[in-house]
């Protein structure tokens, strides 16, 4: 990959300038549709974007100096780690990356939620606690499956390249490693059913409960990012068209992400939330089943 394709990928697609107004279309769309699939109205779609704005022109509440400088740099930590997975993903044909990007993509993909758990504990809040105490146990749960869908799709097309992955991966292991990546996008975006990390009628918002002003606007920006990211990587994986021109491969990539946002919200507006427990017993059992077969299958599938 050169320099200049690179810095196009993390400051324009599908990095910086798509992903930020994306992300609020994002956050939008899924809180729009939860409302109407409630018999609400739901808010309008510029509110995602108001509400930034807004937190942003808010003062910080004074702090101890170590703290507020933590406080300040786990949310630009989690921003710059799903924009630098953004600008991994293979949206283009022949978009270049390098050997071993996907081993990059899974670590910058964890710094989100490991801030989130620095958060909560950071903040010296009963309620950052627990909710970062849940997003540690959940974090460990539904990584076997994330992890083992990727390394099956690594296997099948012998290479830790995400470009190569995308094109070469069979489908005998695809379906079920996607089955895998899809059940694990809920619990790493916090919607129902697997919203307990920050269940809002029990711990208030979790693991940002203390945060206030530009630093709750940098996590919700942040939230906004994982969403992008992560239907992104969905989408880049389900649809491996190696000779497809850069404006279809472009398009196709929007319209499965968009269409990802709304098959969650709507499966988060029809469902209750589980407990921590039966949500952990979700990733070991049924999403480990996923990832393990699609690991078979790589290997044993000549």
């Amino acid at each position: 990959m050169t320099v200049g394709r690179a810095l196009f990928q993390l400051l324009v697609f599908p990095g910086l300038l798509y992903a930020v107004p994306v992300a609020w279309l994002m956050l939008w769309m899924e809180r729009k549709l939860t409302a109407r699939l409630q018999g609400r109205i739901g808010p309008p779609f510029y509110q995602p974007f108001f509400d930034f704005v807004k937190l942003l022109a808010k003062r910080p509440l004074p702090r101890p100096p170590l703290q507020a400088l933590a406080m300040s740099a786990l949310p630009v930590l989690a921003v710059a780690g799903t924009l630098g997975a953004l600008a991994l993903l293979p949206v283009f044909p022949h978009s270049g990356g390098f050997t071993g990007d996907l081993v990059l993509l899974v670590a910058l993909l964890e710094i989100p939620p490991l801030c989130a758990v620095l958060a909560g504990f950071v903040s010296r809040s009963i309620y950052g606690e627990l909710g970062a105490t849940r997003e540690a146990v959940l974090s460990i749960a539904y990584s076997l499956p994330f992890l083992a869908a990727l390394v099956a799709l690594a296997a099948a097309a012998n290479s830790l390249s995400l470009s190569v992955i995308s094109q070469q991966a069979m489908w005998q292991v695809r379906l079920p490693a996607l089955l895998a990546l899809a059940l694990c996008l809920p619990v790493k975006l916090r919607v129902n059913p697997f919203s307990v990390a920050n269940a809002e009628q029990e711990i208030y918002a979790g693991a940002t409960t203390e945060f206030e002003g530009p630093r709750l606007a940098l996590w919700e920006l942040a939230h906004g990012l994982e969403w992008v990211a992560l239907t992104g990587l969905w989408a880049v994986l389900a649809f491996p068209a190696a000779n497809a021109a850069w404006p279809l491969r472009a398009v196709v990539f929007v319209a499965i992400s968009l269409a990802l946002v709304l098959v969650l919200a709507a499966v988060a507006a029809a469902t209750a939330r589980l407990k921590l427990a039966q949500a952990a017993r979700v990733y070991w059992l049924w999403g480990s089943a996923l990832g393990v077969l699609a690991m078979v299958v790589a290997v044993v599938w000549p």
